[in-house]
C-alpha cells in the first residue's frame, strides 16, 4: 500500500506517518524505484499501535521503547534470560497503560459532570426567561 492509503485506514496524516518515520518509530517495508513509500499490513498494525500509544500520551520515547521491545520480542533466537526481561518491561508499560487510562477515566467523570452543569444552567436560565415573559 501506498501512504495515502495507509493514512486514510489507519486516521493519520500523511505528515503524522512522515514524521512517525522520521523519528523511527515505523518505517516502509519498501520503496518504488520512484521512491514512494510501501507498507504492509505488519506496518499498518504498528502505525495502529503508535497511534493507540499517543491516545494515551505516551511519549515518543516510550513509543520508541516499547515498539523495540516487542520487535526483540518476536526474534526467533533471543536468550532465555533477554526474553523474560522484555516481558517484565512489556509487563512495566501495561502497568503504565492501564494507569493513563485511569486518567483518562477521571478526566471523562470530570468532563461529564461539567456538562451536566452546564445542562442545568441552561435548564435554569430557560425557566428564567419564561417567567419573565
Amino acid at each position: 500500500m501506498q501512504i495515502g492509503e495507509v493514512a486514510e485506514r489507519v486516521g493519520l496524516s500523511l505528515r503524522t506517518i512522515r514524521y512517525y518515520e522520521e523519528v523511527g518509530l515505523v518505517r516502509p517495508s519498501a520503496r518504488t524505484t520512484g521512491r514512494f513509500r510501501l507498507y504492509t499490513e505488519p506496518d499498518v498494525a504498528r502505525l495502529r499501535l503508535v497511534k493507540r500509544m499517543k491516545t494515551l500520551e505516551f511519549s515518543l520515547e516510550e513509543m520508541g521503547e516499547l515498539l523495540g521491545v516487542l520487535d526483540r520480542l518476536d526474534e526467533p533466537d533471543a536468550a532465555p534470560e533477554l526474553h523474560a526481561e522484555l516481558i517484565e518491561r512489556l509487563v512495566t508499560f501495561r502497568v503504565l497503560a492501564q494507569e493513563r487510562c485511569a486518567d483518562l477515566r477521571n478526566q471523562l467523570e470530570i468532563a461529564e459532570s461539567f456538562a451536566a452543569d452546564l445542562r442545568g444552567e441552561i435548564s435554569r436560565q430557560r425557566r428564567r426567561v419564561k417567567e419573565v415573559r
